[in-house]
């Protein structure tokens, strides 16, 4: 099935202008909302230069529409960060973006959506907040920092990176092609993110989870080094949400925290698909019947 390659929309939501990428099927199946991490941009599932490690490619390809946004205070919206600091204020200005780049198209079976590291905030806040969504898949997040991520993390800022902070995110260097780690990806952070770090794991995590009601796949790649990843680890993950027999874990093989990018990506945003499937599937809303309500 062939679509639209990815490209760039802005969008004016509630005074604010909100930015991603958007790939376009001519009859989607169901919407993919792609979430990025902290410090990078939608350009993370369009990977300049690199169009085989693309989610946004891969996904009309399959003939699902696809959109990448630049989560609120990044993009567009950088200079309006501040007004970003209420998790509500950047679910209803995600959606309503989301929504407005799709217009009168098609959302086929519903919305699914995908959240990387810092954008699994996000991605799990409109999974409770939204009526359509059929699934969620999640990378790069946890419950636990690694021994070696508390100490590293700790010095962060929004205007300082510590030292070892790139090697934590993007080691070994030999997973990603080498054009990856020439930082064409980064942006500036975002001041808010220090309060959703701050309180993820301990509280938020646990409680948006819980409230979250559609299947979720959670991957995990093997040589995450920001998150514990041992059983005992995954398992208290699973335990969180609201459906844990509908919890999928994907497990990685050669592969680094940002998963999207790395040398395996294909295989990954290949599993993402698969999974998608599966929930379009599982809840029995097919096009005709999400057209027809």
């Amino acid at each position: 099935m062939t679509g639209s390659a990815p490209r760039p929309r802005v969008v004016v939501v509630d005074g604010v202008p909100m930015s991603g990428l958007v790939a376009t099927a001519p009859d989607p199946r169901a919407v993919i909302v792609a979430l990025h991490g902290g410090a990078t941009s939608s350009a993370y599932f369009d990977c300049p230069g690199n169009a085989p490690l693309s989610l946004l490619r891969a996904a009309v390809t399959e003939g699902f529409t696809a959109i990448a946004l630049d989560r609120p205070g990044y993009g567009s919206s950088a200079v309006y960060a501040d007004e970003f600091a209420d998790p509500d204020r950047r679910v209803s200005a995600a959606l309503g973006a989301a929504e407005k780049m799709l217009g009168t198209g098609s959302r086929g079976a519903g919305v699914f959506l995908l959240g990387h590291s810092a954008g699994c905030e996000l991605a799990l806040r409109m999974a409770i907040a939204a009526g359509d969504v059929v699934g969620v898949e999640l990378s790069g997040t946890g419950l636990r920092y690694t021994d070696e991520a508390k100490a590293i993390i700790s010095e962060a800022t929004v205007n300082s990176r510590p030292a070892g902070l790139r090697d934590l995110l993007w080691q070994p260097t030999d997973l990603y092609p080498a054009e990856v780690l020439t930082g064409a990806l980064s942006a500036p952070g975002v001041a808010y993110e220090s309060e959703v770090t701050a309180h993820w794991a301990r509280r938020d995590f646990p409680a948006i989870a819980a409230k979250v009601s559609v299947p979720v796949q959670f991957s995990v790649a093997d040589h995450e080094s920001v998150w514990e990843t041992t059983p005992e680890a995954l398992t208290a993950i699973a335990g969180l949400f609201a459906r844990p027999g509908d919890m999928r874990l994907n497990q990685m093989a050669n592969s680094g925290h940002n998963l999207s990018v790395g040398r395996t990506a294909d295989r990954y945003h290949r599993s993402v698909l698969s999974f998608l499937e599966e929930c379009i599937a599982d809840s029995g809303r097919d096009r005709e019947q999400v057209e027809a309500s």
